[in-house]
């Protein structure tokens, strides 16, 4: 039987991916060869600093938000997140983030670092952590080759990726996956091509429950009018 092909969409400057990474861990821990997770970008804060204003104008602007994400994480453990986050540091746009994350996948499809290492997940995982702990402004390229540098990654070759537009083409394709199957939230799961979804802050044992129906029920042996 083919693995369960899931596909994750989420932006790296949302709170509710960097809670989620774990359930992504534990998933592939649990299922292991029978899961196979595709990672795509939807840029939900494209426009991050206009975005959270606009939306949080009456309730405090970024200092509203910035009480809204620290009361959030109060309910999770396994994260730690800065006292000043968004209000001392607010990236522009996530854009920047996943047009650099692309560029490294692209290293990883052309063998040009080890994928067994999987870097382009922790490279995710890097550029999260380095904002929602350290307060770096990951949308800037210094600071993203920085970030490359300390995972031991050839910063040449990343910008290779970019000059050359392959890494711009990589992101469009999420661009245009982001259309197809209508996402709009971060983080976004979609199963069973397209005909399942679950949006949000979704607990593991829900999403462990869809691909363990999956797997019983497998998508070709479906039948519908």
């Amino acid at each position: 039987m083919k693995p369960i092909r899931i596909f994750y969409f989420s932006d790296v400057l949302c709170i509710w991916a960097y809670i989620a990474q774990i359930r992504l861990n534990e998933l592939k821990t649990t299922f292991q060869n029978q899961i196979e997770i595709e990672y795509h970008f939807v840029s939900v804060f494209g426009t991050a600093r206009e975005q959270l204003e606009n939306r949080w104008r009456d309730r405090g602007g970024l200092a509203g938000y910035s009480n809204h994400v620290l009361d959030v994480v109060k309910k999770f453990d396994h994260i730690t997140v800065h006292p000043d986050i968004w209000t001392k540091v607010t990236p522009p746009s996530s854009t920047s983030c996943h047009l650099f994350l692309q560029a490294i996948q692209l290293l990883e499809a052309k063998g040009l670092v080890d994928r067994s290492a999987q870097i382009f997940e922790k490279a995710i995982w890097a550029f999260r952590e380095a904002f929602f702990t350290e307060l770096a402004n990951v949308a800037d390229r210094q600071v993203q080759f920085e970030i490359a540098e300390k995972l031991g990654l050839p910063v040449a070759e990343i910008q290779a990726q970019i000059d050359s537009g392959e890494a711009y083409a990589q992101l469009s394709k999420d661009f245009d996956l982001v259309k197809e199957h209508t996402v709009t939230v971060s983080p976004t799961l979609i199963f069973n091509e397209g005909r399942q979804r679950l949006n949000g802050n979704v607990g593991y044992r829900v999403i462990e429950a869809n691909i363990r129906e999956l797997l019983h029920n497998p998508p070709e042996e479906q039948s519908w009018c």
